[in-house]
């Protein structure tokens, strides 16, 4: 067995400051949904990307698959959600066996309403301390990032 490539010191830095960014970001998206929106990020990720399927309803497994999350986490959200008003579901239209998710006029207004102050953090937390030129190169960077994840059969 090899002796394994271990990080030099720059290297050992930016992978922590990485990892901190990984776990504190998604903290910091929630934080500002419940203040703004009294939601969580993933009930904004599921409003969002059934929003933007209307007037068509989405079915439960394309959303899982669009959001890259296991069924069972979608299943579960999806009953909290309903139970706060903000979905519906029902029997598939296209075959009866999968379920259509609908938005509510409670998860219209919701979602709506949270939006503007969601877009304003993202802007301001990710866009605007980077300059067109950082930004091009930061997506450049992260592609690379998730295709050698991709590649070990890992994403």
């Amino acid at each position: 067995m090899s002796e394994p490539r271990w990080l030099n010191e720059a290297e050992a830095q930016l992978w922590l400051e990485f990892r901190e960014f990984l776990w504190g970001f998604p903290s910091a998206m929630d934080r500002q949904l419940t203040r703004d929106a009294g939601m969580s990020s993933g009930e904004y990720a599921v409003l969002a990307a059934v929003s933007q399927t209307a007037p068509d309803a989405l079915r439960s497994g394309d959303l899982a698959a669009t959001l890259q999350w296991e069924r069972s986490r979608v299943s579960h959200l999806l009953r909290r959600m309903e139970a706060k008003g903000l979905i519906e579901r029902c029997a598939s239209s296209c075959d009866g066996r999968g379920q259509d998710i609908k938005l509510t006029d409670a998860g219209w207004k919701m979602i709506r309403s949270a939006a503007p102050d969601h877009v304003s953090f993202v802007r301001e937390t990710l866009f605007d301390p980077l300059s067109g030129a950082e930004q091009e190169q930061f997506g450049a960077m992260l592609a690379k990032i998730r295709s050698a994840v991709v590649d070990r059969n890992l994403w």
